[in-house]
C-alpha cells in the first residue's frame, strides 16, 4: 500500500495535537477539529493562539462554526502551479480544498498529457473542480457531475480564476448514478473516470447515497460507460477510519471494487492512502484510493 503526500507552497499543515490541526491557507492560518492527533501539539501554545479563525464543533448532530480572532476576507485565492482556486470558510468546517488531494491532481494532469489520444474524463462528485481543472489544463474534455449547485458554481467560479474559461468543461448538477446511467442509455462513452464519493450524501432531488450500499450499483453502471481505450481509472474515498490496518483493508477493498468494474483480473491496480505531513513528521490520514492508468 502506497502512502501519498503532497507538497506545495500555498498550504501547509503546520501542527497537530489535542484533538485538533494547525493549517496555513495561504496567508492565513485556521484551526479545526482531527480526531487522529491524539499526541501532544509541537508548537507552543501561542502559536496556536496566534491563528486567524477556528472551527468550534457542536455536540452531536449540531453544525459547528467559525470563530475568528483576527480580520480575515470572506473568501481568498490559493495557488497550487497552475490552479488557483477559492478557499472560502464554510459552516461545514470545510473550506473548499482538500489539501491531500493534490497527490491525484498531479497525477490527473501527468496521465492525461501522456495519453497516446484525446482525453475523455469523466468526473463523479466533482466539488470545487480542481481535479476537474487538473485534466482540463493538460487538455482533456471533461464532464463534471455534482449534486450541489453551490460546488459546481464555485468550480466555475475556479475555472475562470485559473484561466482555463476557453477549454471543455461539462458542468452537471444531477445525482451521479443517474447521470452515469442516462449516458449508458444515450450510448455515450468516456476513456477516463475519476470517481470522489462521500460517505452519505443527497442528490439534488433527495436520492440517498450510502456508500456501502451504493457503490458496488455506481461501479457497475459506470464501467458500462468506461470505453476499451481506457486511460485512466481513480477511485477516491475519504477516511474515517483511524488506525493503520484499516486503512490497508480499505485500501484493499477499492482495489477489489476496482477490478471487478474493470473485470480485468491480472490487471495492476495501485492502492492507498492520502496523507499530511505536519512540521513535525507526524502523518494525518485523509482518504483511501485505488487507481489505474
Amino acid at each position: 500500500m502506497e502512502t501519498l503526500t503532497p507538497q506545495w507552497t500555498d498550504y501547509e499543515l503546520l501542527d497537530s495535537g489535542d484533538g485538533k490541526k494547525l493549517e496555513r491557507f495561504g496567508e492565513f492560518i485556521l484551526i479545526r477539529s482531527e480526531p487522529q492527533a491524539k499526541w501532544q501539539p509541537a508548537l507552543p501554545a501561542l502559536k496556536w493562539e496566534a491563528a486567524h479563525g477556528e472551527f468550534v464543533k457542536r455536540s452531536r448532530g449540531q453544525q459547528g462554526e467559525w470563530k475568528f480572532r483576527k480580520p480575515i476576507p470572506k473568501r481568498w485565492m490559493m495557488q497550487r502551479k497552475n490552479l488557483k482556486f477559492w478557499v472560502l470558510p464554510a459552516p461545514s468546517g470545510h473550506v473548499g480544498v482538500f489539501p491531500d488531494q493534490a497527490c491525484h491532481w498531479d497525477w490527473i494532469n501527468e496521465g492525461t498529457k501522456l495519453a497516446a489520444g484525446p482525453v475523455k474524463l469523466l468526473c463523479l462528485f466533482g466539488h470545487t473542480g480542481l481535479a476537474t481543472l487538473a485534466a482540463a489544463g493538460a487538455g482533456a474534455e471533461v464532464t463534471h457531475v455534482d449534486a450541489s449547485r453551490k460546488a459546481v458554481a464555485w468550480a466555475r467560479e475556479n475555472q475562470s480564476l485559473s484561466g482555463l474559461r476557453t477549454r471543455t468543461i461539462r458542468w452537471i448538477v444531477e445525482d451521479a448514478l443517474t447521470f452515469v446511467r442516462r449516458e449508458a442509455r444515450r450510448g455515450n462513452q468516456y476513456n477516463a473516470m475519476v470517481l470522489d464519493p462521500p460517505r452519505f450524501g443527497r442528490g439534488p432531488d433527495g436520492e440517498i447515497w450510502k456508500l456501502e450500499d451504493s457503490l458496488p450499483e455506481l461501479l457497475e453502471a459506470s464501467g458500462k460507460i468506461l470505453s476499451e481505450r481506457r486511460v485512466f481509472v481513480l477511485l477516491n474515498v475519504y477516511a474515517t477510519v483511524l488506525t493503520h490496518e484499516r486503512m490497508e483493508r480499505e485500501a484493499e477493498g477499492l482495489r477489489s471494487h476496482l477490478r471487478r468494474m474493470l473485470g480485468e483480473s491480472g490487471i495492476t491496480i495501485t492502492a492507498g492512502e492520502l496523507a499530511l505531513e505536519d512540521a513535525a513528521g507526524r502523518l494525518i490520514s485523509a482518504s483511501v484510493f485505488a487507481r489505474v492508468p
